[in-house]
């Protein structure tokens, strides 16, 4: 047998795998996920959920969970309870659970500390007159008049701020560096800006707020980070990420890029997902078409399947485009080994087995799920009169149609072997009713009849069967690229992303479902447990096909 190879290490593991070998961090790796509690998490940020925890535990390191709460305008409580739900569900524990607004004090006396240092200086231009300053990435910007503000007057106008004397916008504090800097993020940026709102828990104690690029730096040494890894945007604002650190003088965290997680046929921009929640073109944040991880897991996912993908799609230095097929797989890999095998009639027609004696009931034992370790059974209902799919049956069936037709055999899933006698339609043509006789000898794992069929059919016995709703989801966009879409990106939305079949028929042992939990509905898909539920009304998601049905479209 062909030895297999060792997995190789991606370039962060590599880095990582250096650093230790070295002795640069003597404490051991300390990574962090940094989410702001603005919205829900997608399936982006569990790529960056499984690289960070996952680096911590390969190299026996830990993991913070930190959320970077600076924007009061924008961050709930709401957001920060399913984030951690999101990371939790996903299989990973956090070292500590922390909150930049932990470190505002701290981060306050850092700012005067680069007040004191001649580093920063308050500025009273308006964000239009910053934003001339600036120049263009060809031309240098200009010294803001503010600039040379003495260090006591810095000090003392920079406590008047936090000291709530001044309105929203009327003043700011940058950090002073070069303003004909070739980066455009090293031309005097903003570190504090003021904001008379109410956060979700320092309440009014603060009314000025420090920007993401001194927050995050800062928060990373205090908590002495070895490895903070960004999203491949963060690239250029690393020299100011480094810039801050040092003229501080505080612990050297280091920061990495990799490429973010752009996947086809939805958006990923929160503000885009933001817009379908608020316009009502979802039912919310956890609605099975959504790319987010409660949106995901509503819809039948699991958290293997989650780390399995995002293991398969590595970690990269180059944005690229990952086809949803791909995430597909993962959850039909998954699904194929820890999924039950259950019926249940989409499109219904009533089966009458004419010789079988109508008062009786047979409870048969069929398989749960082949593919398991273990192979286990239930008990399903038989009766005389049953329902089976509409497509299972034709009037002029062609050559090789090994299902029902008049003078056909097929074989009822666990149960006999039955064959087609007669059919009755209503007054449009409609196939209601079909007759079939049933061979006694023929029953599954007893079957002496010695007739072989190539056919195999589900069914569900009308007397027991139980009625349900089907909610079939596909993909939420038309189009397989969205990253270019602008905010007219609503036009594109699939309008076959959900369809509902209202009635359904499955089998009774189903009542007993829990929510999420996996189902394969035989020849139909992968479908679980809708939270809409109830015990008068079951309510079940398809979570994805058996097949991947858009490869063969894509290659039409």
């Amino acid at each position: 047998m062909e030895e297999l190879k060792p997995k190789s290490l991606n370039f962060l593991e590599e880095i990582v795998q250096e650093d230790i070998a070295s002795g640069k961090y003597p404490k051991g790796i300390l990574t962090r996920f940094p989410p702001e509690p603005n919205g829900y998490l997608h399936i982006g940020h569990a790529k960056s959920i499984c690289l960070n925890f996952g680096l911590a535990q390969r190299f026996g390191g830990a993991t913070n969970l930190r959320f970077d709460d600076t924007n009061p305008v924008t961050e709930e409580t709401e957001y920060v309870e399913s984030i951690k739900k999101d990371v939790s569900w996903l299989g990973f524990t956090w070292a500590e659970e922390l909150y930049t607004s932990d470190y505002f004090e701290d981060l306050y006396q850092f700012a005067e500390k680069l007040i004191t240092l001649s580093f920063a200086y308050v500025d009273d231009s308006s964000a239009a007159e910053i934003a001339a300053q600036k120049g263009t990435p060809t031309t240098p910007g200009t010294h803001s008049p503010f600039r040379n503000r003495s260090v006591e007057e810095n000090l003392a106008l920079f406590r008047d701020m936090r000291a709530g004397k001044y309105a929203d916008g009327e003043k700011v504090l940058r950090a002073k560096i070069d303003m004909a800097h070739p980066n455009m993020h090293m031309r005097d940026p903003l570190m504090y800006r003021i904001r008379h709102v109410k956060h979700h828990r320092s309440g009014d104690k603060w009314c000025i707020y420090p920007m993401y690029d001194f927050a995050h730096g800062q928060s990373d040494s205090i908590e002495e980070i070895t490895h903070s890894i960004c999203t491949l945007e963060f690239d250029v604002h690393r020299p100011l990420y480094d810039w801050f650190l040092d003229k501080l003088g505080i612990f050297p965290s280091h920061q990495y890029e990799f490429a973010r997680l752009n996947l086809s046929h939805t958006v990923m921009s929160k503000r885009k997902l933001l817009q379908l929640v608020n316009e009502k073109v979802v039912n919310g944040w956890d609605d099975p078409r959504m790319p987010t991880i409660s949106g995901l897991r509503r819809r039948g996912f699991t958290p293997a399947s989650i780390r399995n993908f995002c293991e398969r799609i590595g970690v990269a230095k180059r944005d690229n485009l990952i086809d949803l097929s791909l995430l597909e797989f993962c959850i039909r890999e998954d699904l194929n080994k820890s999924a039950d095998r259950v019926m249940a009639v989409l499109d219904p027609i009533k089966l009458v087995i004419t010789n079988y004696p109508a008062d009786k009931t047979e409870d048969l034992q069929i398989e749960n799920n082949p593919e398991a370790e273990v192979i286990t059974k239930r008990s399903v209902p038989f009766s005389n009169e049953l329902y089976i799919e509409r497509e299972d049956f034709m009037i002029d069936p062609p050559k090789k149609f090994f299902r029902l037709g008049v003078g056909l055999q097929v074989r009822l899933k666990g149960a006999y072997i039955v064959t087609c006698t007669d059919f009755k339609t209503d007054a449009a043509g409609n196939v209601t009713e079909v007759h079939a006789e049933y061979i006694p000898e023929s029953k599954s794992g007893q079957d002496t009849s010695g007739i072989n069929v190539k056919g195999t059919i589900h069914w569900v016995s009308v007397a027991h069967a139980v009625e349900a709703e089907v909610r079939n989801f596909d993909r939420l966009l038309i189009v397989e690229d969205a990253s270019e879409l602008g905010d007219d990106f609503l036009k594109f939305i699939n309008p076959e992303s959900l369809q509902i079949i209202p009635k359904v028929y499955v089998e009774p042992g189903l009542k007993s479902a829990s929510v999420g939990q996996p189902l394969q509905f035989i020849r139909k898909g992968y479908y679980s447990l809708d939270l809409d539920s109830s015990s008068d009304k079951l309510v079940f998601n398809r979570t994805v096909t058996l097949k991947d049905t858009w490869a063969k479209e894509k290659a039409k």
